[in-house]
């Protein structure tokens, strides 16, 4: 299946992620290859964007601000307890961001939770910064996920790379290895 109109937002090209394994990074394909959660495979689209506006500003800037609405951010995060640090990621709301300090640390049960640096981020994920997806993250991280974002009835997010974007319906996340749907984990 080629050339079809995404259910959000301008993009007449996305196409079954399945289609276009090759334009992702080695984690998000394998993710994809090997999914078998209640949303079938080829609900999980792809779509080929200009890397320079991948960042969340730039890309609405560029396609539109009810995007904004439509998309969904991750970020790892590090939690610190008596000397360990475990990373974990949370996928929230672009328009919003994730309560670190408050409901992050709680559920992870940390000392301190911080966002983790760059080179942590991409090392421990295998992906690109600033195209990060719960989707391929390792399994045994945790993965909060804003109730909002499950709710969605479609959320765009990062595909492992910079180029690029996957559209996936929000109940996708609440299935991923990892995850825990979280009341007011966004602010």
């Amino acid at each position: 299946m080629t050339g079809m109109r995404a259910p959000i937002g301008p993009f007449d090209q996305a196409r079954p992620a399945t289609d276009c394994l090759d334009a992702l990074t080695r984690p998000v394909a394998d993710a994809v290859r090997s999914w078998r959660g209640s949303v079938p495979a080829e609900q999980i689209l792809y779509v080929d964007t200009d890397p320079a506006i991948a960042d969340t500003a730039a890309f609405v800037e560029h396609y539109g601000q009810e995007l904004l609405s439509q998309s969904a951010n991750c970020v790892i995060v590090a939690a610190r307890r008596g000397g360990e640090t475990t990373l974990a990621a949370c996928l929230v709301a672009s328009g919003s961001r994730a309560d670190v300090n408050g409901v992050v640390r709680r559920r992870l049960g940390a000392r301190k939770v911080s966002f983790a640096p760059m080179d942590t981020a991409v090392d421990g994920t295998g992906m690109e910064y600033g195209g990060i997806t719960p989707v391929g993250l390792p399994a045994d991280w945790p993965l909060l996920v804003d109730r909002a974002v499950v709710d969605m009835p479609y959320a765009l997010i990062g595909s492992g790379r910079r180029r690029g974007k996957l559209i996936a319906p929000g109940k996708l996340f609440a299935e991923l290895p990892g995850a825990e749907v979280v009341d007011g984990l966004a602010v």
